[in-house]
């Protein structure tokens, strides 16, 4: 198969047709499996990649992915998979989409890095200016540039202790922000992810997230909002950090690792007045949620908060290393030399990330908003129809599955969760797990109808096979 096999003016369903499907005549779309899973050449690679690469990485199923178009992944033995995890929700726009490619081609030939940490270049400008016009709030916005997410929360903690003189921040159970020793500090999702680093930063203090299906110790999910305040309220800020102390308070407005949790918009709201009424920088962890994703820019739009910093990575440039944390202008008042990054804002993911966003404007956020009401409505009654199914939430194409072992004590499910992942890939679905016993539906942001309903019922067929035989 050629290295390039869709017309290069068109995409996975733009009005154009891709002219050759990756590995199945019959459907554009959809997969073709052709060896048992994994095939020879994967197996091999598996084999050695289990020698000789860190043994930290989690690996669900054994996709050994070779290219990708679109939706669609090809592996080394030439079985086609539709991908609802897109890298981890970060190729918005799809795999290789061709404008993506031919601007990280042209901007390659021209200057691959110089760094915007000593240097100028226009189009680390551009987008500086683009991501500051698309942030939440009216007022004049300041933006900086990583790698990663984790960098953008690194540099947000940072500019928040810089800004306020004060130490302490606040974070919240079942959340994730990354892996780095500060980053790592606020994250609080798996033991695994913090065993065995010794003393983390200082001054972090956690506390339960709204949890909406659960309740926020547990129980009484109607009134997890309102508990959740009083705990900041009554619990953290008179117990454990007085509020002129409290530099942040970091947030997902959904959680990733906490199983896909969207926060309520009243909590987000009553938050913010607490933030502003003690001086406190409202930070927005939208690593993940960000960038179209939910079906507007920003998960926290839903709740028009207006956060002091807010960060965002993964599908900021379509699988490019690229982060920003975009601030206040104001509050962005530290010093040349404070903070920085020799790679941050390469021209060349700046580049993609330009042609990601023009994208995802003018096509890929209403179709995730479309996308996202679809599959809401295709799999609403699966709670009633499935004994496992607890609980099914989320905006746009970020949606969570929870599965639980009994409905009435809702009793997780995690060995469920973990052979229906499995069992999607062996029938040419990719999926991820969320949280301890969660799945998350995180597609490119241009999936068509097809593939939704695909993914459904491929679904839908999972479930039911393991809750005849488990």
């Amino acid at each position: 198969m050629p290295a390039t096999n869709i017309d290069t003016k068109t995409h996975e369903n733009g009005k154009k047709h891709a002219e050759k499907p990756m590995g199945k005549a019959d459907s554009k779309f959809l997969p073709h499996l052709v060896t048992k899973l994994p095939g020879p050449n994967a197996k091999k690679i598996v084999d050695l990649d289990h020698e000789i690469l860190s043994p930290s990485y989690t690996r669900d199923y054994p996709l050994v992915a070779k290219r990708g178009r679109g939706a669609m992944i090809e592996d080394v033995d030439g079985n086609t998979f539709l991908d609802f995890a897109a890298g981890i929700a970060v190729v918005s726009t799809g795999h290789c989409h061709p404008k993506v490619v031919a601007a990280i081609q042209q901007q390659a030939a021209e200057l691959i890095h110089m760094s915007g940490t000593d240097f100028y270049y226009p189009n680390l400008v551009e987008l500086a200016e683009k991501l500051a016009s698309i942030a939440p709030g009216k007022g004049a916005k300041r933006v900086y540039f990583g790698n990663s997410g984790t960098e953008a929360i690194e540099a947000a903690m940072k500019l928040a202790r810089y800004h306020t003189r004060r130490d302490k921040i606040i974070a919240f159970y079942g959340s994730f922000h990354g892996r780095t020793m500060g980053a790592l500090s606020l994250t609080a999702s798996k033991a695994v992810q913090r065993k065995g680093f010794g003393a983390l930063l200082a001054g972090v203090i956690h506390m339960p997230y709204p949890n909406m299906y659960r309740g926020s110790h547990g129980i009484h999910p109607e009134t997890a909002t309102a508990d959740c305040l009083a705990f900041l309220e009554n619990e953290v800020f008179k117990r454990l950090a007085d509020p002129e102390e409290v530099a942040a308070i970091v947030i997902e407005p959904i959680q990733g690792e906490g199983g896909y949790m969207p926060a309520p918009a009243e909590f987000l709201q009553q938050l913010q007045k607490i933030c502003r009424k003690h001086g406190i920088m409202l930070v927005m962890d939208e690593v993940q949620s960000g960038m179209g994703r939910t079906g507007k820019w920003w998960a926290c739009n839903y709740s028009e908060v207006e956060p002091d910093i807010i960060c965002t990575a993964k599908g900021i440039a379509s699988g490019m290393p690229l982060s920003a944390m975009i601030s206040r202008a104001e509050v962005m008042d530290w010093k040349p030399g404070a903070h920085a990054s020799t790679f941050g804002g390469n021209p060349v993911c700046i580049a993609a990330s330009l042609a990601t966003i023009d994208l995802l404007e003018h096509e890929y956020i209403a179709n995730s908003r479309k996308m996202g009401e679809f599959i809401v409505a295709q799999t609403a009654k699966w709670p009633e129809k499935h004994r496992s199914v607890g609980d099914i939430r989320g905006r746009g194409l970020m949606i969570g599955i929870e599965f639980v072992k009994d409905k009435k004590t809702k009793e997780k499910a995690p060995e469920l969760r973990n052979h229906l992942v499995k069992a999607a890939f062996d029938k040419g679905l990719l999926v991820l797990g969320a949280g301890d016993n969660s799945l998350r539906l995180a597609p490119p942001l241009l999936i068509n109808e097809e593939q939704a309903s695909f993914a459904i019922e491929t679904l839908d067929a999972c479930i039911t096979e393991a809750e005849r035989s488990l």
